[in-house]
């Protein structure tokens, strides 16, 4: 059985095997207080930033957790950059989609303002909507036992995402529009080839419940995306971003 995940606030880069970290705060309530943990048992802290310390409790203290550091990994950085370009929908189903996909391997989410989005960040609300997204992210990071967080961008219009997809394809990148309506197949679609020293940018575009407006999708495919089918089945927009990549991760070889 994996190790529990907590995440540290801090770089733990200058850290190595048998040195003393102290888990604390939230996470470190967590660990003691409602996962109750015990002398002996295996945690992992990770920073978010590719450094794993693999740990064993060595006391708990209240709400912290003294941890003898048994072995530190520094896990690379996509050789990929996957993004789930996520409109934004009604009730929960834009956060179920981004916690889904952070959990199969998105690695960086971006808020969409679709023309057909019935949900509206503006002003404050868009700042406790994007708050709520960073902590999904969170808790699917910890999910999944990752030691890299994906960033969360600033909510962007279609013009604004056009743009991002002129950048990234004129930089040897890619851009797929999920599209019920789409004749390429995702399966038969042109990846960026992966490469550690220059990572490029994959962009996946999921549209709204009321799907990507023609003119919309217009839009982005001039700017150099490419609508893509992603099967025979009209999948929710809280579905298909993660069935996404899901298949793009083994596409990428990172589930071989």
């Amino acid at each position: 059985m994996s190790a529990p995940v907590f995440l540290a606030d801090t770089s733990l880069a200058a850290h190595t095997p048998g040195s003393t970290y102290v888990l604390d705060g939230a996470e470190g309530r967590h660990a003691a207080v409602v996962q109750r943990k015990r002398v002996g048992e295996r945690v992992d802290v990770v920073d978010g930033v590719g450094d794993r310390l693999v740990c064993v409790v060595a006391a708990t203290e209240g709400s912290q957790v003294r941890l003898t550091v048994e072995d530190v990994v520094k896990e690379p950085a996509p050789d990929v950059v996957v993004t789930l370009v996520q409109a934004l929908a009604k009730g929960d189903r834009d956060e179920m989609a981004v916690e889904a996909a952070v959990e199969t391997g998105a690695d960086a989410v971006l808020p969409w303002q679709a023309e057909r989005s019935v949900v509206v960040w503006r002003g404050d609300r868009a700042a406790r909507s994007r708050a709520r997204w960073v902590a999904t992210v969170r808790a699917a990071v910890k999910q999944a036992r990752r030691a890299w967080v994906p960033p969360v961008g600033d909510a962007v219009t279609t013009a604004q995402l056009a743009a991002r997809v002129r950048d990234v394809v004129a930089a040897g990148g890619a851009a797929l529009v999920l599209h019920e309506e789409a004749t390429t197949p995702i399966a038969a679609a042109t990846l960026p080839a992966p490469d550690a020293a220059d990572p490029r940018q994959l962009l996946v575009v999921v549209g709204p419940e009321g799907g990507i407006g023609e003119a919309e999708l217009r839009t982005l495919t001039d700017a150099g995306a490419l609508a893509v089918l992603l099967g025979p089945h009209v999948l929710r927009t809280s579905t298909a971003g993660p069935v996404a990549i899901a298949l793009l991760s083994e596409r990428l070889g990172r589930w071989s």
